[in-house]
């Protein structure tokens, strides 16, 4: 039985993948099929597993941060600091590599496609490798995807703590600060560019300015939408670091209800900027990974992936599962079905949780 639960839901990915449908509409009717038949599971149960906390949690922070994207406090404040970088070309990768993870951190890994058009213009400008300026924005996304406030730190947190995994979300940040900065380093060494090899260039030499700065002034309702970013993400930082679990999702809320009620038409903007999509995708995974932990098929798969070897290398095949899945479906549902594997290693010892 649990063989063939794994299978249907690996079948169920590739369809969605091959169909281009959306895997959380398969994943739930799926769930439901394979738990009423094959786990002997009431329907109420199978659908409690929906993942409400992630609902609230996504739903809450997209929607607050679509009020910061809609009433353009994140465009102004991105120019302003790329216009700060000035004739300092060497540093305009590192610079784009924390705005993209800061914006990656407002909800989605996605939200760092705002800088693409952005950062690729400046790069050409100052004479900067695109390839090293790629690796700074890919960098940057996938270390702000994994901030408290984001998609993939969301996801990959709630799962690991509903299998068991006590996983601090502000280690989970600082592992992917650490891995891709590392990389950019590399990057920057190996793409050096003519822009770089002449950061301190004298202005008639022909390479223009980095970035110009723009003289747009923040609106008053981008200046309270800045205070509440900063309030959101201290009371994140400070919870987590005195021992709490602050309720991301509720907070979210609250302080977009708060800039909805003073300015109606952003609350308006943001609801639309909901990524109901992401939270469907999500709540069908969780659900029918729920229906796998009850046929014990997700022991099964983590036993079968230590198989393979030491900890360690059944950690990197997990690692690589993750990355070509990744390439070709869904990465933040790759991640909630993955995580849970991730029980058996934890609980060796030989993989850190």
């Amino acid at each position: 039985m649990p063989t063939l639960a794994i299978a249907i839901f690996v079948a169920v990915f590739a369809i969605a993948t091959l169909r281009n449908i959306h895997l959380g509409v398969l994943m739930v009717p799926a769930a439901v099929a394979v738990g009423v038949w094959l786990a002997g599971m009431p329907i109420r149960d199978i659908l409690a597993g929906f993942p409400i906390n992630i609902l609230v949690l996504i739903a809450g922070v997209t929607y607050f941060f679509g009020i910061a994207q809609g009433n353009g406090t994140i465009d102004n404040a991105i120019h302003k600091l790329i216009g700060a970088v000035g004739d300092r070309r060497a540093l305009l990768p590192f610079l784009i590599f924390l705005i993209t993870a800061g914006v990656a951190s407002m909800g989605s890994s996605q939200a760092g496609y705002v800088m693409i058009p952005l950062a690729m213009a400046a790069a050409r400008r100052s004479a900067v490798d695109p390839m090293l300026m790629g690796v700074a924005l890919n960098s940057g996304m996938s270390t702000g995807g994994f901030a408290p406030t984001s998609l993939f730190g969301i996801v990959t947190v709630t799962t690991a703590r509903q299998a068991g995994i006590d996983l601090n979300p502000l280690t989970l940040l600082a592992a992917a600060l650490i891995s891709n900065l590392a990389l950019l380093v590399v990057a920057a060494w190996m793409f050096p560019g003519p822009g770089i090899a002449s950061a301190t260039a004298p202005r008639n030499s022909g390479i223009e300015p980095a970035a110009t700065a723009t003289r747009a002034r923040f609106a008053f309702p981008q200046i309270v939408t800045l205070i509440f970013i900063v309030v959101l993400i201290l009371s994140v930082v400070i919870g987590f670091s005195l021992g709490y679990q602050p309720d991301l999702g509720v907070i979210a809320f609250g302080l977009g209800a708060v800039l909805a009620l003073m300015y109606p038409a952003a609350g308006a903007e943001g609801i639309r900027r909901i990524d109901w999509s992401t939270i469907f995708m999500v709540g069908g995974i969780v659900t029918f990974v729920g229906v796998l932990q009850k046929l014990d098929a997700v022991n099964l798969m983590g036993h079968a992936a230590m198989n393979v070897g030491t900890p360690l290398v059944a950690a990197f095949v997990i690692c690589m599962i993750a990355g070509l899945v990744s390439a070709f479906a869904s990465t933040a549902g790759i991640l909630a079905a993955l995580v849970p594997m991730a029980v058996p290693l934890a609980t060796s010892g030989g993989v850190a949780g």
